[in-house]
């Protein structure tokens, strides 16, 4: 399912899909990867700084990740512009969800502010049926 947010002019899309090859149900071992689309639909300019995750799985487990800017890069965007990347998780149950934020700075005024990420699930697709 993909799922979007919009705050203050950045759109963030969120599009989940288990890897069955990756995973291993008998160790416990679930893989899902996920691919985010940023989209500055805004008046400014922005750098993407930082990125700030949880994750959580069913068993109760909970993650937070955080870290400097998305798979290595931190990507300027013009108005009109986008930056689409890929990446993955794993969890110990069959189902879970992610969400989170981003920290952007306005080049124009180096002011920084925060960008949600909507919630995805992380389920495997034999439970939907």
């Amino acid at each position: 399912m993909i799922v979007s947010c919009v705050t203050d002019g950045i759109i963030v899309t969120a599009q989940p899909l288990y890897i069955e090859k990756h995973s291993n149900p008998g160790a416990s071992e679930f893989v899902f990867g996920y691919h985010i689309r940023i989209e500055n639909e805004s008046s400014y300019t922005v750098k993407l700084m930082r990125r700030y995750w949880n994750i959580f799985d069913v068993i109760g487990l909970f993650k937070e990740v955080k870290g400097d800017g998305v798979i290595g890069q931190q990507p300027v965007l013009a108005p009109g512009e986008s930056h689409e990347y890929d990446s993955w998780v794993a969890l110990q149950s069959k189902m879970g969800y992610m969400e989170g934020h981003y920290e952007l700075d306005r080049l124009e005024d180096q002011k920084s502010f925060l960008v949600r990420i909507p919630r995805f699930e992380l389920i495997v697709p034999c439970l939907l049926n």
